[in-house]
């Protein structure tokens, strides 16, 4: 989705937290999708909010033209801090629940937070209703949505194709 967004040609930058449990697969997994793009691929890590700023500097100083935040806690609890330093860096971000494009975040593409709660308050009542957790089957996220936040894309300075604004589930002022 960002691809589609950002200029052609560019870097597109990774955050990924250093200290996550799948942190590197989805890395190498963001350099495969990058080159099958064919664009360049720019990972940097955090774990601290000080490896986060200088993460932004890096990406500044490599002039990316766009950013995809992974999909860890760590990240969810600084947003906002996230969020302002897109901003203060100019660096379209791809994050991935609408909470960050609520807030002020360009665009997110991911799991509905509110399907997947339902999906587990079923699974909970399975069990407190005495069903062996065993023998629950295991369930993944069904539903993904798009948000876009237009007050954020043209205070980029970007103009969003209108195929990506036909599919966007959310278009957030």
């Amino acid at each position: 989705m960002l691809a589609q967004v950002v200029p052609t040609g560019g870097v597109i930058g990774f955050l990924t937290n250093t200290k996550g449990v799948q942190s590197s697969l989805r890395a190498k997994d963001f350099e495969l999708a990058a080159a099958g793009m064919g664009r360049e691929a720019l990972v940097v890590g955090a774990s601290t909010d000080e490896e986060i700023d200088s993460s932004f500097s890096t990406l500044f100083q490599k002039r990316v033209v766009g950013l995809v935040v992974e999909n860890d806690p760590f990240f969810d609890s600084r947003r906002e801090h996230l969020i302002q330093l897109a901003a203060q860096r100019s660096v379209p971000a791809i994050y991935h629940i609408r909470e960050f494009p609520v807030v002020g975040g360009l665009m997110s593409y991911g799991a509905n937070l509110v399907d997947a709660y339902n999906q587990m308050g079923v699974l909970v009542g399975r069990v407190l209703k005495g069903a062996n957790i065993a023998d629950l089957p295991v369930i993944r996220p069904t539903k993904f949505e798009l948000a876009l936040n237009l007050s954020t894309a043209k205070t980029l300075g970007l103009r969003i194709p209108a195929t990506v604004l036909a599919i966007a589930d959310e278009l957030i002022d």
